[in-house]
Order: structure tokens, then C-alpha cells, then sequence
């Protein structure tokens, strides 16, 4: 017991654990991310690792919240930024949109989701968190941009679900690097369709 007490005192800090995590997969891939591998890293063994995460899907979802977390402030201070309405959710798509294939960020979103089919209940609120934070955000930018007269009369929560659908189809495309797709591509879809479906048409000045 007084081993196991040292270890505990001596063991890094939980955020270190986690950005060692997504370093990993950012240099090397998520696959090479083991238990083994990380303990290497951060200096703890794997069973060290396992005492403070339970499994790797604990240690994949804690990654992905400290990510997000991360993606998370930086949403706040773009969206509280100065600009208009249609610059700002052009900002919120940028950041959600993957820069390019292996993306880390969506390699372990990926992940996480495809080892959700047999989570426990407090694994799928805490993924089910995630994708909140990121559609209230949206469905608030909407709501602003309608008030403003930049954005057509929508349903703000209707239409920011069928957006976070197709941002999800395109950036998925990205990060597994889907031949024909790109980041450039799926930016200017996105931007079209917001053309098409959300943006109020400004009538045109009329010559003197």
C-alpha cells in the first residue's frame, strides 16, 4: 500500500496524462496508442494508467473531453468576438470542419463514437455533452443572426441539427481522407448551402 501511496503522489497531473494522449495520436496515430506506450511517455507504467482510467475507453473519452474542452473555449471567444452574424458562424464552421485527413481531434472523435455501441449510460451523457455544446452554440448564433436581419426567419434548433448533420457527413469525408473530398471543398459547399438556405438575400443599391 505504501507503493502504491508514492505512486499516487508522484503521478502526473491528469491534464498532462490526457495532452500526452492526444499527442500521441497526432505524431503516431491513434493505433499506436497504447496503455504501454502512454505509461512510457508520462513515466507511469500501464497498470499505473488502468488504476487512474479504468480501461482505455475511460482514457479515449477523457482525451476526447479535454479536447473538446480545449475546442470548446475557443468556440467562446469566437462566437463573443466582434463581426457580424454570417462571419461568426463562418468561424464556427471552420473550427468544426477537420484540417485535413488524420485529423487528431477527429480521429478520436471517430473512435469514441465507434466504441460507444456498447458504453454504459454515463459514457453516452458524457458524449452526448459534447455534441450539446456544440448545437446550442449554433442554434444561439442562428437565433442572433435571424434577430439581426442577417439570417432568413428558420427554426434556429431545426436548422442547426440538419447543419451539424451535414458539417458531420463532410468532416468525416476529411479526417478518413474520402478521395474527391477535401477541407477547401467542404468549405465552399458548406458556405452554398448557407447561400441557398439561411443567408437574407441584400438588396441591390440602385443606380442614380
Amino acid at each position: 500500500m505504501a507503493g502504491a501511496g508514492r505512486a499516487r503522489r508522484n503521478a502526473p497531473p491528469r491534464e498532462e496524462v490526457l495532452a500526452a494522449a492526444m499527442g500521441m495520436i497526432a505524431e503516431r496515430g491513434l493505433e499506436k496508442l497504447t496503455m504501454a506506450g502512454l505509461g512510457r511517455e508520462v513515466g507511469m507504467s500501464s497498470g499505473h494508467l488502468l488504476y487512474y482510467f479504468r480501461s482505455k475507453d475511460e482514457l479515449l473519452l477523457q482525451t476526447l473531453e479535454w479536447s473538446e474542452g480545449r475546442l470548446g473555449a475557443e468556440r467562446g471567444r469566437l462566437l463573443a468576438g466582434p463581426g457580424t452574424a454570417r462571419e461568426r458562424l463562418e468561424a464556427y464552421v471552420d473550427l468544426y470542419v477537420p484540417e485535413g485527413h488524420r485529423d487528431p481531434h477527429w480521429t478520436l472523435w471517430l473512435e469514441v463514437w465507434n466504441r460507444s455501441q456498447n458504453a454504459d449510460g454515463d459514457a453516452r451523457a458524457r458524449q452526448a455533452a459534447i455534441e450539446g455544446a456544440w448545437h446550442r452554440d449554433l442554434v444561439a448564433l442562428i437565433a442572433e443572426g435571424i434577430s439581426r436581419g442577417e439570417f432568413r426567419g428558420v427554426d434556429a434548433d431545426r436548422f442547426a441539427t440538419r447543419t451539424r448533420a451535414l458539417l458531420d457527413g463532410f468532416s468525416i469525408h476529411v479526417a478518413i481522407g474520402l478521395r474527391g473530398t477535401d477541407r477547401g471543398q467542404v468549405l465552399r459547399h458548406v458556405r452554398e448551402f448557407f447561400e441557398d438556405a439561411l443567408l437574407v438575400v441584400q438588396p441591390r443599391g440602385r443606380r442614380g
